[in-house]
């Protein structure tokens, strides 16, 4: 839900949705990314950054914890990260959060400690709109669920992330399809893949098969989320009734004034058409 608002004031609804004769995922400003590119983000900068938007006291805390973790030496870094991992995602900073995890992981790796690490990097991947930071967050994201993935091919929550990222521009988007495809073919309730799965569809055109998507989802779990891209799928094939029905259930589940003013404003422009 709190992506989902974030989204709303980052970009136009109509951004979702590629241009006739694209069927392609949406990719990070960088282009298509491999695998072999390195992903530098600088935990200092990003953590100065971080400290800056924070009042003093916060920033002090976080100082001091990170003097600690600079002090110790090897694994006797571990409790310090994951409790700066968890101060910063306290904080909304998932940036900052998924470097600490992403080092947790690297001194202790296993298939929990790498899902974690996979998770925070989407979310960070999925707030920010630095064009520059995006990709380098994507690629590391794809890393940790590829890291996950060698530990366990079987686990579904490995697969589901990193088809994710492959579909968001980390290789071929058929490529992640195929592997979100196999999640839901075994786990027909999976939301996550599902979600991704339908958000893909509207990227590319596929309205009809998105709300397909999106009603399967709703069946099995209604969220605010599903609701509003079932309602801009509705409202891209001209189905306006149907969009402002999904808009205002979309609305009334989320509870957000922001949401809700965004969808009030919608509404009114979808009823003038009529």
């Amino acid at each position: 839900m709190v992506l989902l608002v974030a989204f709303l004031f980052t970009r136009d609804i109509k951004g979702l949705v590629k241009p006739k004769g694209e069927t392609t995922a949406a990719v990070p400003a960088g282009g298509q990314m491999t695998t072999s590119e390195t992903a530098a983000i600088d935990l200092n900068q990003v953590s100065t950054t971080g400290k800056n938007m924070l009042n003093p006291n916060l920033a002090l805390e976080i100082t001091n914890l990170e003097n600690t973790f600079k002090s110790a030496k090897g694994n006797e870094q571990v409790p310090t990260a994951k409790l700066l991992a968890q101060k910063w995602d306290d904080l909304e900073q998932p940036v900052p959060s998924a470097l600490y995890l992403e080092i947790v992981a690297d001194k202790e790796p296993s298939l929990q400690n790498w899902l974690v690490t996979g998770d925070r990097f989407l979310k960070a991947f999925d707030n920010t709109r630095d064009s520059v930071l995006q990709p380098a967050l994507l690629q590391k994201a794809n890393l940790a669920y590829t890291n996950a993935v060698a530990i366990d091919s079987a686990n579904a929550d490995a697969k589901t992330g990193l088809g994710i990222t492959i579909v968001n521009g980390m290789g071929m988007p058929m490529q992640g399809i195929a592997m979100l495809m196999d999640v839901v073919k075994k786990d027909p309730k999976n939301l996550k893949a599902n979600m991704s799965l339908g958000t893909f569809a509207i990227k590319s055109g596929q309205f009809d098969k998105a709300i397909t998507r999106f009603n399967s989802i709703i069946a099995i779990k209604p969220s605010p989320d599903a609701y509003f891209y079932l309602g801009t799928a509705y409202e891209n094939l001209g189905k306006n009734d149907e969009a402002i029905d999904a808009y205002l259930k979309s609305k009334k589940l989320a509870a957000n004034a922001t949401l809700s003013k965004f969808i009030d404003e919608k509404v009114i422009a979808l009823k003038t058409k009529k």
